[in-house]
């Protein structure tokens, strides 16, 4: 069937970790798939406040958080689930006596409660300025589509069955998770997309390196991996591709669509 759409991850996908650009192979071969009308989509972890570095990639809607958020052209919001009231409550008790950083997102708003090295080192690797550091209880009047929780894995256990019940964490980075709300992934946004214009899954393409991708790449009818991806990764796709600073989406997108 047709390629319909093609959905791209932004860290280690996208942006190079090495240049924090777009390379200008992919951004040439983006702009032949939306002459040929095929539509394009971000699907990233980043909260729409961080989503500060795909200047000069025309898209056709976002999934961010994960999945937690979705919009499509015009600003049109076809999917958004936050984390429940009853989880945020809990955290920022448990946090009274147990604090970690953590970040709080929502659509259009985020802050971190406080930083730390390992803070530091993710805002820089990702290029991302620190956000505001504010209270943890500003929160509870948050509509908070994501946490992000500098824990550990085996912290994060603990944590997503004693404190942050009904969310689910992914993690694709050994500092940090995001936490979103349970039953939600970039696949489910990709749902919401292709109900929202008609088309079948099998009419969809992915790429992705992290993680947080796995759901996707397995969900989609072609999920590529990056060269750059864990082996897990890899082992989820239906192709793998060269690395992102190796024009790995250009050569890619040659092989199945243009």
């Amino acid at each position: 069937m047709k390629t319909k759409a093609v959905f791209f991850d932004i860290d280690g996908t996208l942006v190079s970790f090495r240049t924090h650009r777009i390379p200008q192979s992919t951004l040439d071969a983006v702009n032949r798939l939306r002459a040929e009308g095929i539509k394009v989509f971000i699907a990233t972890g980043r909260p729409m406040p961080f989503i500060n570095n795909i200047d000069g990639m025309e898209h056709d809607g976002i999934i961010e958080s994960n999945g937690a958020h979705c919009q499509v052209e015009g600003g049109n919001v076809i999917f958004h689930k936050s984390i429940p009231k009853y989880a945020i409550e809990t955290m920022l008790n448990y946090c009274r006596h147990n604090a970690f950083p953590a970040v709080f997102a929502s659509h259009d708003d985020v802050f971190i409660t406080h930083t730390d090295k390992r803070t530091d080192e993710v805002f820089s690797l990702l290029d991302i300025g620190v956000p505001p550091i504010r209270t943890i209880e500003e929160a509870s009047e948050m509509d908070v589509l994501q946490i992000v929780g500098f824990f550990s894995k085996e912290q994060e256990t603990f944590l997503m069955e004693n404190v942050l019940t009904g969310c689910n964490a992914q993690r694709w980075h050994p500092d940090f998770a995001d936490v979103i709300v349970s039953g939600v992934d970039k696949s489910t946004g990709i749902d919401a997309v292709i109900k929202h214009y008609g088309w079948e899954l099998e009419q969809t393409m992915a790429f992705g390196d992290g993680g947080n991708d796995i759901g996707m790449l397995r969900h989609v009818g072609c999920g590529i991996a990056m060269g750059n991806a864990s082996d897990i990764v890899k082992a989820h796709a239906k192709y793998v591709t060269d690395d992102i600073d190796n024009d790995g989406i250009a050569k890619a997108l040659e092989r199945y669509i243009i």
